[in-house]
């Protein structure tokens, strides 16, 4: 019999301790994103409208690419006999569905380029220079400890690219505090987004995986998260 289906007492409470942890991360983001986007110099009606965007759109990937895979993706059955559940793997070859997270990745991206528009129209060309090293920073180093992970997807530490960004904001962006939340937004978002995910395209083929999804599936993934986080740090 499968011993995977006994679980102890410390299994319990580190699920609910994990549990505890992920609900107070979820209350902290209701005020933080929208405390960003202020910082942003978002309009505060637009400043909700995303928010509200962000929440419901983590739960919504958007297809956009199926490639064939070059390694097996391990599925389970489950037979059910004289009341014994046994669990059965078996192999398969199936097609590894791209796909856009619309809460984790098109709501940051469309914040960044507002942020790029208003830079430009405001001639502030010497801000988006800037913006672009911060850019390319963060795909260096995103990209640098980016790792592919069989049936999973491309996992990045969750806090390299926002304590990144955030620093490119300080140095970048300094005096000003307002310039340095634009540049540390714009970093922290296109730089994961391209360093990350983008640039990795490449290994989605190898990783075994039904979906991969940029800007996470479900959940917020790096790209939503480094931009709001780094903000928050500078």
């Amino acid at each position: 019999m499968d011993r995977g289906y006994f679980y102890s007492p410390i299994q319990y409470i580190l699920f609910l301790i994990y549990f505890f942890i992920l609900f107070i991360f979820s209350m902290a983001l209701i005020f933080i994103i929208p405390y960003t986007f202020e910082r942003l110099g978002i309009n505060p009606f637009l400043a909700l409208l995303l928010f509200w965007l962000s929440l419901i759109g983590s739960f919504i990937n958007i297809p956009i690419y199926r490639m064939k895979n070059r390694v097996p993706i391990i599925r389970e059955r489950y037979v059910n006999f004289w009341g014994i559940r046994y669990r059965i793997p078996y192999v398969e070859y199936e097609n590894t569905t791209l796909a856009v997270n619309v809460g984790g990745a098109i709501v940051p991206v469309f914040i960044s380029i507002l942020i790029f528009i208003s830079l430009l129209l405001n001639h502030l060309y010497f801000v988006i220079i800037k913006t672009l090293v911060g850019i390319s920073i963060t795909t260096l180093i995103s990209f640098i400890f980016a790792r592919p992970v069989k049936g999973l997807g491309i996992a990045l530490p969750a806090f390299i690219p926002p304590i990144v960004a955030a620093l490119m904001g300080i140095f970048l962006g300094y005096p000003s505090p307002y310039q340095a939340a634009r540049i540390a937004y714009v970093s922290g978002t296109l730089g994961t987004l391209i360093g990350a995910d983008l640039l990795h395209l490449k290994d989605i083929a190898n990783l075994g995986a039904p979906v991969a999804s940029i800007g996470g599936a479900g959940t917020f993934d790096g790209i939503f998260l480094s931009g709001i986080i780094a903000v928050f740090l500078v």
